[in-house]
């Protein structure tokens, strides 16, 4: 077991929504679906036009269950409509623009009225709560700011609880590590992949990490698994909880794990409305099994979104923290992340949980597929914690070959390679490196 800095802090003062009953957020969630879905139709020709390509209307939504009479959005129809092509208003009133990288292709890119930022800042604000951040406390916002929406969009949530920001944004590890001692901040935000290389910095300059003034950390924009948290909380002697959220629906926020149950994120329904359905064929599912994610978004103005598909893999539960909002479990993977290798599907998070477990090895490793004659093969290259000898490597790398074929089913081969000899990433992590002919 993990150990963490005293007890959860208890999460006082919720919202209004968040103790609604089901029943009162069913209605509100109908009431707030109807009309964004006539919002969508009347102000942007592509709703309107798939639509009516699928027969429906927005007056055929006389209850819940009508939604998936209606088309799924993806990703490439914002690419097609770039760069404003899907805002239901006109650009003047659009307060703030964000996009993607764009590294696949076209970036995506998101609007927001003010009352829309208002909206993100409050979901972001309530997320924070729900993690253990409370009023008056500081905040170390690692996330990057600009056009990616991690940065500002924690930002502004934590102003909106009223916290302090320290708006570091990514980078600079070293001097991360010296604004965490000289400042003294309770809440950190930043990716779990970028929380370790802090770790790593902290234990380089002859620090112990678990000696800071840090009681949680809130963790996104990557899938990570319980392995890494264990990892994190017991090196670093915090809270780690998940955030979840994506631009094209709003940027973080869109669900929250509760720091007194850490069992799966709540999504605040009364804006983001979700299902899961069949990866392959789109039929919805029922809650409790997996499949991928969709969202609708129920009160968005300047980008109304309706039943994107995120490409995350999930599955629905029963709220708990907070018992009208249901629960989507920790992201297992993305159907477009997997990795078909002879005819096994893999994850890079069932990667993870072998190389987390495996003595000798550091979290840090990035899965490297390449062609071998005519068939494809992976290497997964780690690197090895600082204090493991030379000699402990070819036994390392033997145990994570054996766990791999046990566990996933398939033959890899490991190279241990020495610690920070990996990139290290400050956003998003790229796990995967292909180098296979096409």
């Amino acid at each position: 077991m993990s150990t963490r800095r005293g007890a959860a802090p208890e999460s006082d003062t919720l919202d209004a929504p968040e103790r609604m009953s089901v029943d009162q957020l069913r209605a509100l969630q109908l009431e707030r679906l109807q009309w964004s879905l006539r919002h969508a139709y009347d102000n942007v020709p592509f709703y309107r036009k798939s639509f009516d390509a699928a027969g429906v209307h927005p007056d055929d939504c006389t209850e819940l269950g009508d939604l998936p009479k209606f088309p799924m959005t993806t990703k490439a129809d914002l690419r097609d409509n770039y760069p404003f092509g899907l805002f239901a208003v006109p650009r003047e009133k659009v307060a703030r623009v964000h996009a993607s990288s764009g590294t696949t292709g076209r970036p995506t890119v998101v609007g927001y009225t003010a009352r829309d930022i208002d909206t993100w800042a409050t979901c972001m604000a309530r997320s924070i709560r729900a993690a253990g951040g409370r009023p008056g406390q500081l905040l170390h916002n690692a996330y990057g700011y600009g056009l990616f929406t991690g940065g500002l969009g924690a930002h502004y949530g934590a102003e909106k609880l009223g916290c302090t920001v320290v708006p570091v944004s990514g980078g600079m590890t070293p001097r991360q590590v010296q604004l965490i001692q000289d400042f003294r901040p309770e809440v950190i935000m930043l990716t779990p992949s970028y929380m370790l290389t802090i770790i790593d910095e902290f234990e380089k300059q002859g620090i112990d990490p678990r000696s800071t003034s840090l009681k949680v950390g809130i963790f996104g924009a990557e899938p990570w698994t319980e392995q890494m948290r264990s990892e994190i909380e017991e090196r670093m002697n915090i809270h780690a909880v998940d955030i979840y959220g994506l631009s094209e629906v709003m940027g973080p926020g869109v669900s929250q794990e509760c720091v007194e149950t850490k069992d799966g994120l709540h999504i605040w329904e009364d804006h983001f409305l979700p299902e899961v359905v069949d990866t392959l064929d789109g039929t919805p599912l029922p809650d409790g099994e997996e499949g991928e994610l969709l969202f609708t978004s129920l009160t968005k103005e300047a980008l109304p979104i309706i039943r994107y598909r995120t490409r995350d893999l999930t599955l629905l539960l029963p709220g708990t923290a907070r018992p009208a909002m249901r629960r989507m479990q920790k992201i297992t993977g993305r159907s477009d992340d997997m990795i078909i290798l002879r005819g096994v599907n893999v994850f890079p998070t069932q990667i993870e949980e072998i190389v987390l477990r495996t003595a000798g090895l550091s979290p840090h490793f990035q899965l490297v597929l390449s062609t071998q004659g005519r068939m494809d093969a992976m290497t997964v290259r780690v690197e090895c914690r600082p204090d493991t000898p030379p000699e402990r490597h070819a036994g390392a790398a033997a145990e994570l070959v054996a766990a791999v074929k046990e566990t996933v089913g398939v033959t890899v081969a490991c190279e241990i390679v020495e610690p920070e000899t990996l990139e290290r990433s400050v956003g998003k992590l790229q796990r995967l490196k292909d180098q296979r002919r096409k």
